[in-house]
């Protein structure tokens, strides 16, 4: 038995977040979460999901991930998962809000069921995403079962949902990863 895991992400992440040029405008934050969707593809290491995490206010970059399940053999490591996890991590704090800090989500595609329930407990203020679900589904990629109305719930709960960011360039990703023949993991 295993009782300890190290989650490394791609080596060329951390210069990559080194592009990122600060700013509160969710189209450039999408891009840049685009791009490393992107470069998680052809640098083959691992999904063609990426995600980051941003304060509110300013714009600044708390952290980034990508989806590395497949590399890592485990079903959790998708993008918005280790974005969370470093940006908690780096605060030291199990909630973003109660390090103080309001934070936005901003993903290359929607939540799956998995994502979409960490969410809440993350302590977040808003998520972005640029894909549809169904534009994962459409490549191959099984999503789990969502809520209906997982939007609302979500906005209840005081975290604000902006959908289609961008949705073609993030789609176009997915899509092509899938033409690829690259492994689509729970297909």
């Amino acid at each position: 038995m295993q009782n300890s895991a190290a989650i490394e992400m791609p080596q060329w992440l951390l210069p990559a977040c080194g592009n990122y040029v600060q700013t509160t405008n969710i189209e450039a934050q999408m891009r840049f979460v685009i791009e490393l969707s992107k470069m998680n593809v052809s640098y083959e290491t691992g999904g063609p999901f990426g995600a980051a995490v941003f304060e509110l206010e300013t714009g600044r970059l708390l952290s980034a991930g990508v989806n590395r399940v497949v590399p890592l053999s485990s079903s959790i490591l998708h993008a918005e998962m280790t974005a969370l996890l470093f940006a908690q991590q780096s605060l030291g704090s199990y909630s973003i809000s109660a390090a103080g800090r309001e934070a936005v989500l901003v993903s290359s595609c929607e939540p799956c069921a998995m994502c979409m329930g960490a969410i809440p407990w993350a302590g977040l203020s808003a998520l972005v995403c640029g894909a549809r679900d169904e534009d994962a589904r459409k490549a191959g990629f099984d999503e789990g079962d969502k809520p209906q109305g997982w939007v609302e719930k979500l906005e209840n709960r005081g975290i604000k949902v902006t959908q289609d960011v961008l949705r073609d360039e993030a789609a176009k990703v997915i899509r092509d990863f899938a033409l690829s023949e690259s492994k689509i993991y729970n297909g």
